[in-house]
């Protein structure tokens, strides 16, 4: 799986050859350092751990202090392992776009959704609610209605929809197009939406 590390500069939209304006996320991806490299030998699989992203050795750890060193770079703030990389590096190497990804190429994206809070069911699970707001249905609107019988069984089932946290999980978004590159600013422009803030990490892979 070959991949790259990157964060979410933000959207904006391109014209294609035939003239359609498309919607597209701008990904600052790598330049990211090989920080270990996984055999079957020694860990019984092969795999290539990438550092993305300056951080301070005074914000981190003195063991990632450690490892960084072992790989003649300084600390980072974003570490992912990929298995079965085609591309060979060795520890310490520079991974950049060009390495991984080529124009057309079809990418998924992993990131981490816009935290939302805590949320009523109209916008969690898109209930519609009661929108006939005469005959006594005060306040009613976004409300969930029934969640269950009274004698049996007694309880909330597990799984009911109901209001709740929103947002802030690990969100994959397959079949994302390349569609533009450009090398010398580290910059790859993807077809779609890219889950995640402006800011946000994201990883890209194949």
């Amino acid at each position: 799986m070959n991949g790259i590390i990157g964060k979410k500069v933000g959207m904006t939209s391109i014209f294609d050859e035939a003239g359609r304006n498309l919607a597209c996320t701008v990904i600052e991806a790598g330049p990211c350092v090989v920080t270990q490299v996984k055999t079957e030998d020694t860990d019984t699989y092969n795999s290539v751990q990438l550092a993305f992203g300056e951080r301070r050795a005074k914000t981190s750890s003195k063991q990632m202090v450690g490892h960084f060193k072992a790989a003649g770079t300084t600390p980072k703030h974003e570490v992912v392992e990929f298995r079965d990389m085609d591309i060979a590096k060795s520890l310490g190497d520079t991974v950049t776009i060009e390495d991984v990804f080529a124009e057309g190429d079809t990418v998924v994206a992993v990131g981490t959704s816009k935290g939302k809070g805590f949320q009523g069911v109209v916008k969690r699970h898109n209930f519609k609610g009661v929108n006939d707001a005469t005959h006594g249905q005060h306040n009613r609107q976004r409300a969930p209605g029934s969640i269950g019988a009274a004698s049996y069984p007694a309880k909330v089932f597990k799984g009911m929809r109901m209001g709740g946290r929103d947002g802030g999980v690990r969100v994959s978004i397959p079949g994302l197009k390349v569609l533009k590159m450009f090398p010398e600013r580290n910059l790859i422009i993807v077809k779609g939406a890219v889950p995640g803030p402006k800011g946000g990490t994201v990883i890209l892979h194949k």
